[in-house]
């Protein structure tokens, strides 16, 4: 079939260098992670991905057939794919060709996008322009769950509307972080019972919660449920809550370990990305390479790596590696994923716990580096997808700018140029 697509154009972005063997059917598996926000679908499920090819050096070009030229989410596109594979074994650099469907893939892909609407309203409740983080860790104890609920509070500071589930089934403590108590409402929606999280006001944005805590008598009860229940649990939390369309961000404060849980939310989220916890000391680090290597087969990208329980500083402003170093720094390197924050071991983070008052709203030395820690997921690590309020113009802009980015990146002696925001 002969394509009457214009020139393609390569984009490209060097990485960290640890060449090796690449897997084009992993590559192919992470771009499942891909969504068209405006069809609802997969890339590879709507046939825009065309080839992978790489080389012995880690060089990875791969080949994209948009809808058309002049696609609006090009941009969001091109940097969720390059984040998605950026971080696989043995990759070294990014490359993308572009080029454009025929009248007949178009049709194709829109009636694939069709049939998945009608054979599945939603899979889950998650809207296509929500960005769902998990924060793993690969044993409990590393305050996993703080840093999610810091993170979030952080987040939702800034303006952004964040939503926190609380998929530690067993082990469910955000309700106590965030001092929000009481059972969880119901509404009736074409003929479906559906849960209604909790709201809690942080300055300009929200928070949304919901959690097993809020669906028993008190937080002591335990809850004795084994792998199908506590998978069936969580699938109720994704596909029967009314999180909104406006959701920016979700997050998932996961159980520690890589169970039954991980693996059902994997299958029910894959475009979802990982964060993983660890404290310093290098047996926690060496553990949480578990979470890392899980994420990894599920095709699932890991964003980036949080140390928690970082130096202690005293009053007198002697630092205390109490829990050892190097931890985070290692498991960053190990997963060749971005160390994104260290957070200092301080008291006020477990009163923040203890009273329903995270931390992030303090002036502390922890509060500055979980808003630094929301600063660099929000820019950097994990941006949102900005649809509402563009223009054609400042899109074009956009995308013109990544473009010479990207030229720029494959002629280093050209001056860099500055992407603008989408507002």
């Amino acid at each position: 079939m002969t394509s009457s697509s214009p020139p393609a154009s390569g984009t490209g972005e060097s990485l960290p260098a640890r060449a090796g063997h690449v897997d084009p059917d992993e590559l192919r598996g992470l771009l499942r992670g891909v969504i068209d926000p405006e069809l609802g679908s997969d890339i590879v499920e709507l046939g825009m991905v065309r080839d992978i090819t790489s080389d012995v050096e880690g060089r990875v070009v791969v080949t994209i057939a948009l809808t058309t030229a002049g696609c609006p989410l090009r941009a969001q596109i091109q940097r969720d794919i390059r984040t998605r594979i950026g971080g696989a074994a043995g990759v070294t650099h990014v490359a993308i060709e572009w080029t454009e469907m025929t009248d007949e893939q178009k049709t194709s892909a829109m009636a694939k996008a069709r049939f998945n609407v009608s054979q599945r309203a939603e899979d889950t409740a998650i809207g296509a322009t929500t960005k769902v983080i998990l924060v793993a860790s690969g044993k409990g104890g590393v305050g996993k769950s703080s840093v999610t609920v810091n993170l979030a509070t952080a987040m939702a500071a800034r303006g952004l509307t964040v939503g926190i589930l609380d998929a530690d089934v067993w082990g469910f403590s955000v309700p106590r972080m965030l001092g929000v108590e009481g059972r969880l409402a119901g509404v009736e929606r074409e003929g479906r019972k559906l849960m209604v999280p909790h709201e809690k006001a942080v300055g300009p944005g929200t928070l949304r919660v919901t959690s097993m805590g809020f669906l028993v008598e008190d937080e002591a009860t335990a809850l004795m449920w084994r792998g199908l229940m506590l998978n069936r649990g969580v699938q109720h939390f994704l596909q029967d809550v009314v999180w909104g369309d406006d959701l920016d961000y979700l997050l998932v404060d996961m159980p520690p370990g890589t169970g039954d849980v991980q693996m059902g939310v994997a299958k029910l989220i894959p475009r979802a990305e990982v964060l993983v916890v660890t404290t310093p000391a290098l047996a926690a680090q060496k553990v949480a390479e578990r979470a890392v290597s899980m994420a990894r087969k599920s095709y699932l990208r890991v964003a980036g790596v949080v140390e928690n329980m970082s130096a202690f500083t005293c009053d007198h402003g002697q630092s205390y590696a109490l829990f050892g170093s190097g931890g985070g720094q290692a498991l960053a390197e190990a997963a060749g994923a971005p160390l994104l924050a260290q957070i200092p071991l301080e008291p006020d983070v477990v009163s923040g716990g203890d009273t329903g008052v995270p931390a992030a709203l303090g002036d502390s030395a922890a509060a500055e580096a979980f808003r630094a820690l929301a600063q660099v997921v929000v820019t950097e690590a994990v941006p949102p997808v900005a649809m509402a309020g563009c223009t054609a113009r400042m899109l074009d802009a956009a995308v013109a700018a990544l473009d010479a980015l990207d030229d720029a990146d494959d002629a280093p002696a050209e001056p860099s140029v500055e992407v603008p925001s989408p507002s």
